[in-house]
């Protein structure tokens, strides 16, 4: 499990989160807001950022949710 709130703690990921707020905005032709993209981006993103981005000796925050 994912620790999201730890993760909304990293500045990349809340950029990560903002890129995709504004294409699904795009996408709908409205602002869909911060919350609901973050929700979408943990939903399909977050396991392959966590696996690419984080060091070996971190990925635990992705195994236990704890660091």
């Amino acid at each position: 499990m994912i620790d999201r709130e730890k993760l909304l703690q990293e500045k990349e990921v809340v950029e990560e989160i903002n890129r995709h707020k504004w294409l699904q905005s795009e996408m709908q032709g409205y602002d869909i807001g911060f919350d609901k993209a973050a929700d979408d981006w943990f939903q399909q993103y977050a396991s392959a950022w966590v696996a690419h981005h984080l060091p070996k000796c971190c990925k635990d925050v992705k195994k236990n949710g704890k660091k």
